[in-house]
């Protein structure tokens, strides 16, 4: 494992944000949604393709608190723009389960 410093830690911006829609991507080459995350005033809404159509329903996730990286350059996703990067965990089947806050936390807190 490579280490980083604590110096490279805090450049990364891992932000807690609200999935206020979430829609099928069927242009996506593996099964993928569209999400729109609100991370608060500061930050706003911004999109994000994710991997995680094996334990997530696009009407359970709207509401839900996620973590994402909010400081990635945008990246070209087939037709989208991606703005974020949701943040999750493989499964033992290696299917992607979200990174979540198990409390309510002010929208686009920062991972200290």
């Amino acid at each position: 494992m490579d280490e980083i410093s604590w110096n490279d830690f805090t450049r990364v911006e891992l932000r807690v944000g609200r999935v206020v829609d979430a829609q099928p991507f069927p242009e996506a080459r593996k099964p993928a949604y569209i999400l729109q995350v609100d991370f608060g005033d500061e930050i706003g809404v911004k999109k994000s393709s994710a991997q995680i159509t094996a334990h997530y329903q696009p009407e359970d996730l709207v509401g839900r608190l996620v973590v994402a990286v909010v400081n990635f350059p945008k990246k070209q996703i087939g037709p989208i723009m991606s703005e974020c990067l949701v943040t999750g965990f493989h499964d033992e089947d290696g299917e992607v389960v979200l990174c979540t806050p198990d409390h309510s936390v002010p929208l686009g807190s920062k991972l200290l």
